[in-house]
């Protein structure tokens, strides 16, 4: 007789913000949010950081109900915490397709494109160019 291995489901969702990639797998479980290893309140040091990291679990009303491991890498905290709302969006998706309206309307799905934008030749910065002097 064979055994029946027990099926562990798990949701999976990649998000990305600037630099930083997050894969994010969602189990159910007790609402635990683990960012490499580490505890949210532990691995990221702002409150309002973290607070943007648990929005979507709060506008689908899964706060509790979902273990969230995070893998992430790449950037600072503030595109890191972007990247694992992203992840996050995306993986509650694949639980209920249902929650894309209320997603959508709040922005997760979209991907930030915004970056730092490159310096360039003759220039100070990006655009700021040197002083101007008539004389």
């Amino acid at each position: 007789m064979a055994t029946k291995k027990k099926e562990v489901v798990r949701y999976q969702g990649t998000g990305r913000r600037k630099s930083s990639v997050a894969r994010v797998y969602l189990t159910p479980g007790s609402g635990a949010i683990t960012v490499n290893g580490k505890p949210l309140d532990e691995y990221l040091p702002l409150e309002t950081l973290r607070m943007v990291v648990r929005a979507p679990l709060e506008v689908t009303e899964t706060l509790g109900q979902y273990d969230v491991n995070i893998n992430v890498y790449g950037g600072g905290h503030a595109g890191q915490a972007g990247a694992m709302r992203h992840g996050i969006a995306r993986a509650l998706l694949q639980v209920v397709e249902d929650y894309r309206p209320k997603l959508k309307a709040a922005g997760f799905l979209t991907r930030d494109s915004r970056a730092k934008e490159r310096k360039k030749y003759g220039l100070k910065a990006a655009r700021r160019a040197p002083q101007f002097s008539k004389r």
